[in-house]
């Protein structure tokens, strides 16, 4: 087996989930390519004295289902689901998608009903109550968004899944106590000019135990404090729809005027519920290796000199109280190359063209993260 699966493996099952003897470990994925990672993992949770579990889908099938799923049908996938999360203590979710798209034609009402009575409910219970990581899988279609050969994808990929984590994460406490006494939030770039608060909510540091790829730090926006204008330079897919442009005025917190190519449909998005139209997250990307993005959120929200935010739900360790059935992260590089931005934390420049410029934070820069 490639020895790189073998330490990917190792990172997700022991440093990811830190997982323990005798815990059940519930390993989900999409895709037949992803095969060769599932093998790898029940080894390594065997060699735990863990147990695992393996559960697979189809996005092809999903489609199905999904297009003429009923209330009482998702009522009951959460009843049988629910009771396999309970009982687990860790969660390893791979995303090996042949097409990104393929639930791109489905309503706007039945996604909706799909997210609402049935992913988010299975979600919460997996995010509050397991150890979890969620990651993707090289595969054609992943290099066929980054415009690269499949052995140029997953030699990039290895690169960024398998870095030095812990050392990320020691770098990490200098933003983390520099925002946690910052009220104020400047952003400023081609197309944004927007204030916010993130007063007494915490920032947590994600530095590799639920997300691979990692390398960000997030809060989250007091809820009704932002104001102004926010302009997203990269792509975002979501429910299999890939939408640019996108375009948010925000009143009181709330998002009065959202555009994009297609502006109808990313409206029906944001009018999943009462709180899709308010941020449940900001948050800062550190990835050294990822540096453009390649049309998947796993990776793009990291891409070193990025922020994002997030219309939907918040996280809990971060909340500002905001619930929803979505959570969709978007994302504004600010790299010269992509028009360049600033960040500014009560009223001090922190951030200029996706540099940090302040003494404290230089160890964020990729040079000192590699």
């Amino acid at each position: 087996m490639d020895p790189r699966i073998e330490k990917l493996s190792r990172t997700l099952v022991s440093y990811s989930c830190n997982v323990k003897k005798n815990e059940k470990v519930l390993i989900h994925f999409y895709g037949v390519t992803a095969i060769p990672l599932v093998r790898s993992l029940i080894r390594e949770i065997y060699a735990k004295g863990a147990i695992p579990f393996v559960g697979q889908k189809d996005d092809t099938l999903q489609r199905e289902i999904i297009a003429g799923c009923r209330t009482d049908q998702l009522a009951l996938m959460v009843k049988h689901d629910m009771v396999q999360m309970k009982d687990m203590d860790a969660f390893i979710g791979i995303r090996a998608h042949d097409n990104i798209n393929e639930l791109g034609d489905l309503t706007s009402e039945k996604m909706n009903s799909y997210m609402r009575d049935y992913s988010s409910i299975v979600s919460d219970e997996r995010v509050k109550n397991t150890k979890w990581v969620v990651l993707r899988w090289p595969n054609n279609s992943m290099a066929q968004l980054a415009g690269t050969s499949l052995e140029a994808f997953e030699n990039f990929y290895f690169d960024v899944c398998t870095l030095d984590y812990s050392k990320m994460s020691k770098a990490m406490d200098s933003i983390i106590e520099l925002m946690d006494r910052t009220d104020k939030v400047y952003i400023k770039g081609p197309g944004t000019d927007l204030r916010f608060s993130i007063k007494d909510i915490p920032t947590i540091k994600a530095a590799g135990e639920s997300n691979i790829p990692d390398g960000e730090v997030f809060t989250a926006p007091v809820r009704e404090s932002l104001e102004g204008e926010l302009s997203f330079n990269t792509p975002a897919v979501y429910q299999g729809t890939t939408y640019e442009n996108i375009y948010f005025r925000f009143r009181e917190g709330k998002i009065v005027e959202a555009s994009a190519n297609l502006t109808e449909k990313i409206n029906q998005v944001l009018d999943t519920d009462e709180g899709s139209r308010y941020l449940g997250e900001f948050a800062i990307g550190l990835n050294p290796y990822i540096t453009e993005a390649i049309n998947d959120p796993l990776f793009d929200e990291k891409i070193m000199g990025s922020i994002h935010l997030t219309p939907g739900k918040c996280y809990d360790e971060a909340s500002n109280n905001n619930n929803s059935a979505i959570h969709w992260d978007l994302v504004l590089i600010q790299t010269p190359q992509q028009g360049g931005g600033e960040i500014y934390f009560d009223g001090k420049l922190i951030r200029k063209d996706g540099r940090f410029v302040i003494p404290e934070l230089e160890c964020l820069n990729p040079e000192n993260l590699k």
